[in-house]
């Protein structure tokens, strides 16, 4: 359960009546305080001495900001200069230590009352929550690195793929294609029906380069890391355009050094998922892909004029689930705009 505290900081003055806390407020196991304006307690209740560990004596015979956590004096000065200039303090945190080391959270709300030179402050003892908070941070990012982890190992399987496929596949298939050329260029003595087969077996090779090219291309684009996201995106929406017959338009208006590789690798596959679905499902004659910046954001939009869906009913499909997954693992909060027959538009953005 958490523990609320009020603290109140007065300025002793000879005009004004001792303010006097009431049977309630010592009587109430919350923490109840009244201090100085110089910065001293002045008097607090049972609770406040049983939650810090302090005799009244010690507590009185130290500064208030002795007490709090040293990373936290800084900025807890700061807030109480600002609230004494008028601005209510509302959840503010900060942690105090107890005689024993014990780390306390406290969250504050504060009023300063300038006629009186007092400030009244609740704050919640919400050190149970913040563990749980810790800890749950702590987990996450134990979490974030080993996917991490396993999406760097995939791209890197990804990449000694493509290498194969081009070094390997494609330079065999580029020689088969000579070797077909040179027959067909130096038989003379080849039947039509030979000459036509040598033809069509000339074609088919040309057909294989290209398309171990293209597969080596999908499955890790290496001028990604060379020539960047922009460069890469260009010219696979020029290829989509080749190969599938549906224009696609690709504008960028960001300067991408400030986006990380793994960035730009879920990008270019969330690029890459949505053209695939685009291809399969949307029945569309134009496609568009703009990549733009605005202030500390990076926003990606793929859009389509195709047939369209109910997002809802669609949301977990492989393709949807796939992008949304990618927009997740890098933070990015990702839209999917669309209904039947009005095409579709995904949105994300993500912080540089």
């Amino acid at each position: 359960m958490e523990e609320r505290c009020i603290l109140v900081y007065m300025e002793p003055s000879t005009q004004q009546p001792e303010l006097k806390i009431s049977t309630f407020f010592e009587m109430t196991p919350d923490l109840v305080c009244v201090a100085g304006k110089n910065g001293f307690f002045r008097k607090v209740n049972q609770a406040v001495i049983n939650k810090l560990e302090y005799t009244e004596a010690e507590l009185m015979a130290s500064p208030i900001s002795s007490f709090i956590h040293p990373e936290d004096k800084q900025h807890t000065a700061h807030q109480r200069g600002e609230l004494l200039e008028g601005k209510n303090l509302v959840n503010f945190q900060n942690r105090y230590l107890t005689k024993t080391g014990k780390i306390l959270w406290l969250e504050w709300t504060s009023i300063y009352f300038a006629d009186h030179e007092v400030v009244f402050a609740i704050a919640k003892d919400i050190t149970e929550r913040k563990q749980l908070e810790i800890e749950t941070a702590e987990k996450y990012r134990k979490f974030k690195s080993l996917t991490n982890h396993f999406k760097s190992s995939i791209e890197d399987d990804r990449k000694y793929l493509a290498n194969e496929l081009q070094e390997e596949l494609a330079q065999l298939a580029a020689v088969l294609k000579t070797d077909i050329e040179w027959v067909r260029d130096n038989a003379f003595e080849l039947s039509p029906t030979s000459g036509s087969r040598i033809e069509h077996a000339a074609a088919i090779a040309q057909l294989l380069v290209k398309a171990i090219r293209r597969i080596s291309f999908d499955i890790s684009p290496n001028m990604l890391g060379h020539l960047g996201l922009n460069s890469t995106l260009e010219r696979y929406c020029k290829e989509f355009s080749t190969l599938n017959g549906i224009p696609c338009c690709f504008e960028s208006g960001c300067a991408e050094e400030s986006l990380t590789d793994e960035v730009k690798v879920d990008l270019f596959r969330i690029c890459q998922e949505s053209l695939a679905n685009i291809v399969n499902h949307a029945q569309a004659s134009q496609v568009k892909i703009v990549v733009e910046e605005d202030g500390d954001e990076v926003r990606l939009m793929i859009s389509d004029n195709g047939k369209g869906f109910n997002a809802e009913q669609q949301k977990r499909k492989p393709g949807i689930t796939r992008i949304r997954q990618r927009a997740a693992s890098i933070n990015g909060e990702l839209a999917i705009q669309s209904k039947p027959g009005m095409g579709t538009t995904i949105r994300v953005k993500i912080k540089k």
